[in-house]
């Protein structure tokens, strides 16, 4: 339901309002720029110390977080690119190859400035500080022609407190500084300022109600206290997610239209934990009205059926077994050739339809032609669509059931894949333990799993990868891009010789106009969740428990273990963790098998 409780905001003129508070956090965010460009300068001709400098990008920073759940909105891809994107080496295609681009904006600046000083590059400093101010130029000029009142802005401002939530708190956008909680607070003033404006214009119940939790929150976000210790699970819990709730229930104003394009998230969700939070059919070719229970019970038995590929040996279900929360426990699955396996390890179909992209190299662009791989894979179903139409139609229960849900003479390879993807997306998994607790259906977590979260929030650096609330590589807040990582893993982290092992992943997917040498033995980041039973692990399947995985992750991967890796995404410093806050993180992550999987596991 919606609550109209902005009416009033009209008695306030577009001029009046425009010339107020959002246009002085506009004008702050370029005076701060001017000010980091000249600082950035004068540390170069050795005019000004250190200090200064990195005063200079927190100001910055700061200046650009009251404005940016408006900005990254709006300008999702520019802001991305030139404002305040991840400080990682990426492509734009060029033609049949791609060209690799050097990162750009606040991030970068922030990890730039906070090494130590000899390892300062100056030169980078100054030339990424003036592109900063030159890229925000063009927003800022195409401000001062928008009109900004808020109930056109609640669905930015909730995705803010995502933003907050994923990566602002977890450290991943403030990679040098670690200043997380600042920034946080600082955002949510903002926004918190952003409705108050109007208070007196619309005192409605619902209103204050959410400016109250605004105040609570920030407060909170005042207590002093360290990046490691600060308490995420009580933020989120107690503050955040009600927050995200009661937020939704001010908006009057349709989302807009643009959102449903480039965005899976889905603005009536009440929670950031809520089964509804993500919309999966944004990550098909299926569409939502196309889909039905008939639909899916069709599609339940071609998974399960083995009489589709060419030998009548294997099925879907032979790689992704629901009493292994659909994987098949193999280090690499068995391929349709006696004593050989495929490529890889088969990772859960447990909200794997979750992803913009599949496989672990990354080699499909939805979870249609992610069946299109297998189906003609000629070590897997190795058959084609023309077999196994002709199978279906030759089979009078299939014949029936595809009529019954598409009409006469619809057994056709779309109306097959449609079936197949409406099974394959109902399997969902957001009822473990912690979705129960988050959501307030359960009142206790054990403090192992409190503390485990709060690690994996934090120092340990998980969630830097593994985004909430699906806890693998979608990228939040608009959750429609999935990320690949270089880790460097082992070919036997069980045996005393360290080698690298050898598969190539990304860089080999033959996607040409994607081919360069930074995707070069990077994999997706696939799903923390139900992890607890899904062994073994990583693309190669090489490891056998989920301590050798945070042993691994403890050392700071392969170059940790002193590989060279080309352009290694972990950061090979070691998390110095404690043998009790690994036990704590494994508490953590178990707490993430769904009750569903847990019991077909059983």
């Amino acid at each position: 339901m919606l609550f109209f409780v902005f009416s009033s905001f009209s008695e306030k003129t577009d001029y009046q309002y425009k010339s107020n508070r959002f246009w002085a956090y506009a004008d702050e965010l370029q005076t701060s720029l001017v000010h980091l460009d000249s600082t950035a300068n004068a540390y170069k001709l050795h005019k000004a110390e250190i200090e200064n400098l990195r005063a200079a990008v927190k100001l910055a920073r700061l200046s650009y977080k009251k404005i940016e759940f408006y900005l990254a909105f709006y300008h999702q891809e520019y802001v991305n690119e030139h404002i305040n994107g991840a400080p990682l080496l990426h492509i734009k295609k060029s033609g049949m190859l791609p060209d690799v681009i050097p990162p750009e904006g606040l991030q970068v600046l922030d990890e730039l400035v906070h090494v130590d000083e000899e390892n300062l590059d100056a030169n980078l400093i100054a030339s990424n500080s003036r592109k900063l101010f030159n890229s925000y130029q063009l927003l800022y000029k195409g401000l001062k022609t928008k009109t900004i009142e808020p109930e056109n802005e609640i669905a930015a401002m909730r995705l803010g407190l995502v933003r907050i939530f994923t990566l602002g708190v977890t450290g991943f956008d403030t990679p040098g500084s670690l200043n997380v909680i600042e920034e946080a607070r600082v955002s949510m003033e903002a926004m918190n300022a952003f409705l108050e404006d109007f208070y007196q214009h619309a005192p409605s119940k619902e209103l204050k109600e959410v400016i109250s939790l605004f105040s609570k929150s920030i407060h909170y976000l005042k207590q002093p206290t360290s990046f490691e210790d600060f308490d995420r699970l009580v933020f989120l819990k107690t503050y955040l997610n009600p927050l995200y709730q009661k937020l939704g229930k001010l908006e009057q104003k349709e989302v807009p239209d643009f959102l449903s394009y480039i965005s899976a998230w889905n603005p009536k969700s009440e929670s950031i934990f809520s089964e509804d939070f993500l919309n999966p059919y944004f990550f098909t070719e299926l569409k939502k009205e196309e889909d039905s229970k008939a639909l899916n019970s069709l599609g339940e038995k071609l998974f399960y059926d083995s009489a589709l590929s060419e030998n009548q040996q294997i099925s879907c279900a032979s790689c992704h077994n629901p009493k292994l929360a659909f994987t098949d426990g193999q280090p690499k699955s068995l391929s349709n050739i006696e004593g050989s396996t495929v490529l890889r390890n088969s990772p859960t179909l447990l909200n794997a339809v979750y992803a913009e992209r599949f496989f672990y190299d990354l080699r499909a662009f939805s979870l249609e032609q992610q069946a299109e791989h297998v189906i003609f894979n000629p070590e897997e179903f190795n058959t084609a669509y023309d077999a196994i139409l002709k199978k279906l139609t030759d089979n009078r229960a299939y014949a029936s059931s595809f009529e019954k849900v598409f009409g006469k003479n619809q057994i056709t390879r779309e109306n097959f894949s449609k079936a197949l993807s409406s099974y394959v997306l109902s399997l969902t998994s957001f009822d473990s333990e912690f979705d129960e607790f988050i959501k307030n259906e359960k009142s206790v977590l054990p403090q192992e799993v409190k503390n485990g979260f709060n690690l994996f929030m934090g120092k340990a650096n998980c969630a830097t990868c593994h985004f909430p609330p699906t806890f693998s590589g979608l990228v939040p807040p608009f959750y429609s891009d999935s990320e690949s990582e270089i880790l460097g893993v082992l070919k036997n982290p069980q045996t005393q010789e360290v080698v690298l092992d050898s598969d190539e992943g990304r860089w080999e997917n033959k996607i040409f106009e994607e081919k360069a040498w930074v995707y070069e033995k990077s994999f997706k980041t696939t799903t923390v969740r139900n992890a607890g039973l899904t062994a073994p692990y990583f693309h190669n399947g090489a490891y056998n428990t989920l301590e050798e995985v945070i042993d691994f992750y403890n050392d700071g991967g392969g170059e940790g273990n002193g590989l060279k890796v080309i352009n290694q995404t972990l950061s090979p410093d070691p998390l110095n963790l404690s043998d009790k806050e690994k036990q704590d993180l494994i508490a953590f992550i178990k707490s993430l098998n769904g009750e569903e999987a847990v019991k077909l596991n059983q």
